[in-house]
């Protein structure tokens, strides 16, 4: 078999089955995948992604016109106001202030539930798959991974007795870099963390106003997480 663009080429057609139109079977037995083919002079010059594949006529069994997959559905992003309400509602069930539970889900994942971090943690609150299936929830689902992490700041609240900054610094590094430095572990991205959580809860606590509130009447709110045994 007669190919003029040998090698680099001949693994990019057989790597393109996505995006191929076309299978020309081989009379050798292999198969290479191309978008379209032309013929000139006894040759097939197969379109490969940004390239050309050329094969004599000869050794062309047959070609195979193939329908490219359909497109997966994407799922379409949860309304705001649905998240807003997922999240309150997992902090209810949790009994941690809603306030807190929306501050940690904003600086995570700015409130987006397609978020993943480079390290691999999903969703709303940017659960670990680990600490996901500790939970017994699936990171995938919006109302699933809002529960999980209210539950786990729930935990760590408990743990540590109510103190919000040992809480987010275990939530941030792990529980596990908390016990080995006796407190808030001296990471950068830590201390940020916890700065920037701790800032959008106090902004959180006083812009909240409850329903059955009058209005311009703002909610009192203690200026502490607190989560119910």
């Amino acid at each position: 078999m007669r190919i003029r663009i040998l090698g680099f080429a001949f693994g990019l057609a057989l790597g393109m089955q996505c995006f191929a139109l076309e299978v020309v079977h081989l009379k050798n037995g292999f198969s290479l995948e191309a978008q379209s083919h032309t013929e000139e002079e006894g040759m097939f010059i197969l379109q490969v992604g940004t390239g050309t594949v050329t094969v004599s006529q000869n050794e062309v069994g047959s070609v195979e016109v193939v329908s490219p997959p359909a497109s997966p559905p994407q799922k379409k992003p949860e309304p705001n106001g649905d998240i807003e309400k997922l999240i309150a509602d997992a902090a209810q069930a949790s009994g941690v202030d809603p306030a807190f539970v929306r501050s940690v889900a904003r600086i995570e994942s700015g409130l987006r539930q397609e978020a993943i971090s480079p390290k691999g943690a999903m969703g709303l609150m940017q659960l670990m798959p680990t600490t996901a299936a500790d939970l017994q929830v699936n990171p995938h689902d919006a109302a699933g991974n809002a529960s999980g992490g209210a539950r786990y700041l729930r935990e760590l609240l408990l743990r540590y007795k109510g103190d919000s900054v040992l809480a987010l610094a275990a939530y941030n590094a792990g529980p596990g870099a908390v016990q080995k430095y006796g407190g808030a572990p001296p990471y950068e991205e830590t201390r940020r963390y916890i700065l920037k959580v701790l800032q959008e809860y106090k902004k959180q606590s006083k812009t909240q106003v409850p329903a059955n509130a009058s209005a311009g009447k703002p909610k009192s709110t203690s200026s502490k997480p607190t989560a119910t045994d």
